[in-house]
């Protein structure tokens, strides 16, 4: 899969429905970042008339897992992928539309040659802050992905 824009939410459509059904859509892509947006609906709501934080937390796990993948299509090796653990922190209400974004490209690039080199897992931390039209940040996102070779 060639990673753009386009191909990805493609594939948010076919392997994460959740997500796609829920409004997270990336919005670009590259070797050292990726930002997806999400806008507070209906369908993505919680009672308290803003963004539920789970939807919050898989748009923030499409910009880590994104650059992960992405980084993995680059090596010639069979590489897993899989999310050790995540922590969520939260600022302000979610509503409107909210901007994703992760620049860990770098770390996880790292990673991934690390464990082609030793044979062995490796654990990479990335953070994905949401920011809403204003400029605030609304919550941040810790993702600690696994990369192995298989």
């Amino acid at each position: 899969m060639q990673f753009t824009q386009s191909k990805i939410n493609l594939f948010l459509f076919f392997k994460v429905p959740s997500a796609y059904i829920s409004g997270v859509r990336i919005k670009s892509i590259s070797e050292l970042e990726c930002v997806a947006t999400v806008t507070h609906t209906w369908i993505n709501q919680n009672p308290f008339k803003s963004m539920y934080f789970a939807v919050q937390a898989m748009a923030a796990e499409v910009t880590t897992g994104a650059l992960v993948l992405y980084h993995i299509k680059k090596v010639e090796h069979n590489i897993s992928m899989l999310i050790l653990s995540n922590k969520g922190s939260f600022f302000k209400k979610a509503t409107g539309k909210i901007f994703f974004k992760c620049v860990d490209g770098h770390k996880i690039e790292e990673t991934i040659k690390r464990a082609i080199e030793t044979g062995k897992g490796q654990v990479c931390l990335m953070k994905s802050i949401g920011i809403n039209q204003e400029g605030e940040q609304v919550s941040e996102f810790d993702f600690e992905w696994t990369v192995k070779v298989k």
